[in-house]
């Protein structure tokens, strides 16, 4: 009898304050009632104070948010949807907004867009949460890109630099490596104090799975949150996808951290959107996709920014994938993330057939902010081989005709092919910015002139293993790389062709 009285007092005890603030009153709820359901949308009667984005919770256990409003009823997206829910059901407006889990609990995890684990694990312990949709940072709060972002791949370092803070679009045809060049980066951040946010929107459980395991065996998944919304996945869920991943980064970019968003890709994240509009019965306007469809995509890529000094100097790099159809990037998708991003990074079909990998097209690549935040060395050495490139390109066509060159155009030809050997890759391997110093240094004084191309391959592999052990820094005399390099190429055999 003792017992139960103290538990009753105890009880007591922690709900006094509840107690005491308590007030009888009338309580007003509204209740609506669902009219119409299916693939993936809700129609419900009856909400009139219901506003958009509000969340709403079904007697069944699903949940919605509002993203019509008529003078009859309301159109909902299913965030979740059980198989008892049929028109009939009551349905309710919540009093939450529609937030996500986030801090560094989320690292090494894997979740869905609503923040639920699909790693099999238990729920991740997050302190704070951040909202999925919100504007973006005011023009008075940012600063100018000005620290380099190294993806750890020869072109987009040298070539087409990005910056941390900067929104940048790999663009391309399904399966030349778009994905590849992502998750390279984002392997590229380990032990460099950024954390990586990876989305996969609307892809297959294989390429989810073959994602996940790439980033967890070389060692990536440690600083990365992935979040996954498959395929088979609600279209809600797909849409919300992005808005998810960048309010996890955002979190980081705040607390004056900085990181790294992948969207894999934005191009079926419009797909979905224009599915959910067709549904929602909005006007179609260009390719059946909703007039606005461009502020979807210009609202998400600029929260990526970077904050200044007053705001924690943290940032967000945003790397957008989109996919193109025969190499069209003038179709309606690819032109607006385009015109929103900083740059993009164009994959070729003709460059992969003929075995050049990544097949980055440096004539069509492009890096509007990245320059800016180049080390200087990098950006003479990599100015002038990018003139030497692009008139091998050009020579190249033109010889195609059969014209008899001069002497000064054959050592430019070969020149140019000692080049395109070097700016190959494979995937997963992504190089460290002191190595790409190292082999412009050795092209620059016609080191690798005479090299067979066979012989390339163990060649750099041989000199990236002579870098990793030196101490040398970007920011070291120029003199004393080009002796360390000389000194580095004479012992694996390969002298200066100019002495």
């Amino acid at each position: 009898m003792a017992t139960e009285e103290s538990a009753d007092e105890s009880l007591l005890g922690r709900h006094a304050d509840w107690l005491r603030s308590y007030r009888f009153g009338i309580r007003v709820a509204e209740q609506g009632i669902v009219v119409s359901v299916g693939d993936g949308i809700a129609w419900i009667d009856g909400l009139p104070s219901a506003g958009m984005e509000d969340v709403l919770e079904f007697e069944d256990g699903s949940r919605g948010l509002v993203v019509v409003l008529k003078k009859e009823v309301i159109g909902a997206i299913l965030l979740q949807a059980t198989e008892s829910l049929t028109a009939g059901t009551s349905v309710h407006v919540s009093a939450r907004r529609l937030t996500i889990p986030t801090g560094d609990a989320l690292l090494g995890r894997v979740i869905d867009p609503l923040g639920n684990p699909l790693d099999g694990l238990e729920r991740p312990d997050c302190r704070t949460s951040g909202p999925l949709d919100v504007l973006s940072p005011p023009i008075i709060a940012r600063d100018r890109v000005k620290k380099p972002l190294y993806s750890g791949n020869k072109v987009i370092d040298t070539l087409i630099p990005i910056g941390k803070g900067q929104r940048q679009l790999i663009i391309g045809d399904n399966g030349l490596g778009k994905s590849t060049l992502a998750v390279d980066a984002v392997i590229h951040q380990r032990e460099k104090d950024v954390t990586c946010v990876y989305v996969l929107v609307g892809q297959k459980r294989t390429t989810v799975v073959n994602t996940i395991e790439a980033l967890r065996e070389y060692g990536a998944l440690a600083h990365t949150v992935v979040v996954v919304a498959e395929a088979t996945a609600l279209p809600g869920l797909t849409f919300l996808a992005p808005f998810a991943g960048c309010a996890v980064a955002e979190t980081w970019m705040v607390q004056g951290k900085d990181t790294v968003i992948v969207y894999d890709d934005l191009t079926t994240h419009a797909q979905a959107y224009r599915e959910l509009s067709l549904l929602l019965r909005r006007p179609p306007g260009r390719e059946a996709y909703p007039g606005d469809i461009f502020y979807l995509h210009a609202r998400l890529l600029e929260r990526s920014t970077c904050l200044g000094p007053s705001r924690g100097g943290g940032s967000m790099t945003a790397l957008a994938l989109v996919e193109t159809k025969e190499g069209d990037i003038a179709s309606y998708i690819p032109t607006n993330l385009i015109s929103i991003t900083d740059g993009q990074v164009y994959l070729d079909r003709r460059l992969f057939s003929a075995g050049i990998l990544p097949p980055i097209d440096v004539t069509k690549s492009v890096s509007r902010v990245g320059g800016k935040s180049q080390h200087r060395r990098i950006k003479e050495k990599a100015g002038r081989m990018k003139l030497d490139y692009l008139r091998f390109l050009e020579l190249e066509t033109f010889t195609r005709f059969g014209t008899k060159l001069e002497a000064s155009m054959e050592r430019m030809l070969l020149r140019g092919r000692v080049l395109r050997e070097l700016l190959k890759q494979d995937r997963f391997s992504p190089l460290s910015i002191e190595y790409n110093l190292a082999w412009l240094i050795a092209y620059d004084m016609g080191l690798f002139d005479r090299i067979e191309k066979d012989a390339f391959s163990g060649l750099m592999e041989a000199l990236m293993s002579k870098v990793s052990k030196s101490t040398l820094t970007l920011d070291d005399p120029e003199e004393q790389w080009r002796h360390s390099v000389t000194v580095w190429c004479r012992e694996l055999g390969v002298r200066d062709q100019t002495s």
